[in-house]
């Protein structure tokens, strides 16, 4: 006979637990793709475009400065998040117990320094998005041409990268903001 085990609700530190996971493994895809373009930093001789469209020296130095502000961003969120993984799992001595037995830990915290925490990490988050965003324009432009040249292949790589990026931050930001209220 199957043993069925009741479902019980996850606790407030366990969810907490597992939504700094996550932005610790979103940041890690970001951080690595970051490592990706600055190890692909294009070549000015490079550009698909004309002269009259090809981008001044300040879009290169935009495209790096871009990239190690969205590091940066990623890298104080990761720790933020990692420390306040790392608190909860000390907390008590190190008393901690297995909820639905399937390896999540739920310990007594401050709620309000692991709000925010949360926001702080979320924070960085966002930023380090908006900076990688930032990057990935001037990107474009370094390959299909500044936007004042009004290219359509530089417009139609950059409007939705412009007008999505926007949209998933303002839902992950309402997302945090819930947490942090609830």
């Amino acid at each position: 006979m199957c043993n069925l085990t009741p479902y019980r609700k996850p606790t407030t530190t366990t969810i907490h637990v597992m939504a700094l996971d996550g932005i610790i493994h979103v940041n890690s895809l970001f951080t690595l793709g970051l490592f990706l373009g600055l190890s692909l930093y294009p070549d000015p001789s490079t550009t698909l475009v004309s002269v009259s469209c090809s981008p001044p020296p300040a879009v290169f130095e935009n495209l790096v400065a871009f990239h190690v502000y969205s590091f940066s961003s990623f890298l104080f969120s990761s720790l933020i998040a990692s420390a306040l993984k790392q608190a909860i799992k000390f907390t008590n001595g190190g008393a901690e117990r297995d909820l639905l037995g399937i390896g999540l830990t739920m310990a007594e915290v401050n709620l309000m320094l692991l709000r925010i925490g949360i926001l702080l990490s979320g924070v960085g988050s966002v930023s380090g998005c908006g900076c990688l965003t930032m990057a990935l324009v001037n990107l474009v432009q370094v390959k299909l041409g500044v936007l004042d040249c009004k290219s359509f292949h530089t417009l139609a790589a950059i409007c939705p990268l412009v007008t999505l990026v926007p949209v998933a931050l303002v839902i992950y930001v309402c997302l945090v903001f819930y947490a942090f209220v609830r």
